[in-house]
């Protein structure tokens, strides 16, 4: 366990919690905590009023321990991590630190404590992690289907595809699907075809996310309930089945190992320079198209910049590994593209995948882009 000077206390002294960190003070971080109000447990919160009482006082939870203007923006769960206090993240944790905040470097707590190799402090965030986040989407749950009435019902269509100047042909390979959205009261239904990846090849499936409200009038659905239809083998699944339920330990230390064996990667993306530009005809009118009986208009997103950072977790598989793996991978492209590029194109596609995945852009923060 690491242990700060006085002049490194001294800068979270108008933090209590932190300060009591700082110094290993867990009498003083004990009645800090034992003081904040006590938030109640999944199912316990029926009501849109009752909801919103409870938010409030969550609120006034998070202002005290998961507070960031500190060095870093570091909150009392990543000082914690940091100094290797296992007891003060247990008890920050059982009180409802957001383990998903990121500092200044964007790494949450969690992966802060895989980085610097704490297996021990990351199983207890794991452990608690999976009930928090179900008890905090039954408190709000009820807000949510209360405004989804309140919303005029709706349907609309996202369609996405992607377009690169460094990677040729990246469209017609490249994920694409067009989303179907319906809005009924506080019921939500969205139709589409993506379902994931195997390696470079695209899994698709004809399938269907209901989100219930209101659940069902017989009671067999609970509300808030997440259904998901999977169209060719007539199989419905409900996706929150289980979910709050505590983790094993094996379970945990399996998640954790899981996320130790390769670097850290965070992606992102940002959109605050994104414009919206409208598709025009050749007579340079808007461009428009019918969504079911509405007339639209159709618009392309441009300045969206994604980007993916990484950080080296010790032992794990380093870069030139990973990408080396990655570059394996690519063997089989012909075979998983072969009904849609040419030779010619299959053979610049592999050029311009083995070049990126060996010389990554990155910028002076180690973010690749």
């Amino acid at each position: 366990m690491q242990k700060l000077s006085l002049h490194e206390i001294e800068q979270y002294s108008h933090s209590p919690v932190q300060h009591a960190v700082a110094r290993h003070d867990y009498a003083a971080l004990k009645s800090i905590l034992a003081k904040l109000p006590k938030l109640p447990k999944a199912g316990e919160v029926v009501t849109e009023e009752e909801s919103e009482i409870v938010e409030a006082a969550a609120d006034t939870v998070a202002s005290i321990i998961d507070r960031r203007d500190l060095p870093n923006r570091e909150i009392p769960l990543h000082l914690a991590v940091r100094l290797g206090d296992a007891a003060s993240v247990e008890m920050l944790m059982a009180s409802g630190a957001d383990w998903s905040l990121q500092n200044e470097q964007g790494w949450s707590a969690l992966q802060e404590a895989v980085c610097v190799r704490e297996e021990g402090i990351a199983m207890i965030i794991t452990r608690f992690y999976q009930p928090l986040a179900w008890a905090k989407w039954c408190r709000r749950l009820p807000r949510i289907t209360g405004t989804m009435r309140r919303m005029r019902d709706l349907y609309m269509e996202i369609t996405f595809d992607f377009e690169s100047s460094i990677i040729p042909f990246i469209s017609r390979i490249a994920p694409s699907d067009t989303y179907r959205i319906w809005k009924r009261g506080s019921n939500l239904r969205a139709d589409m075809t993506l379902a994931g990846f195997d390696g470079f090849k695209i899994q698709r499936a004809d399938q269907s996310f209901l989100f219930l409200g209101d659940g069902t009038e017989d009671g067999k659905v609970p509300p808030g309930s997440l259904l998901v239809l999977t169209h060719k083998d007539k199989e419905i699944t409900n996706a929150l089945e289980g979910a709050g339920a505590q983790p094993s330990e094996a379970e945990i230390a399996q998640e954790v190992a899981a996320m130790s064996q390769t670097n850290m990667y965070r992606p992102g993306i940002d959109v605050t320079q994104a414009e919206l530009i409208p598709q025009l005809t050749w007579r340079r009118q808007e461009k428009t198209e019918m969504v079911g009986s509405w007339k639209a208009k159709i618009y392309e997103m441009h300045h969206v910049h994604i980007s993916v950072r990484s950080r080296r977790v010790p032992g794990a598989l380093t870069d030139e590994e990973f990408f080396a793996a990655e570059t394996d991978a690519q063997a089989d492209v012909e075979d998983d593209y072969s009904e849609l590029l040419t030779e010619e194109e299959k053979q610049q596609l592999e050029d311009a995948l083995t070049m990126d995945a060996l010389d990554p852009l990155e910028d002076d923060n180690g973010d690749v882009q």
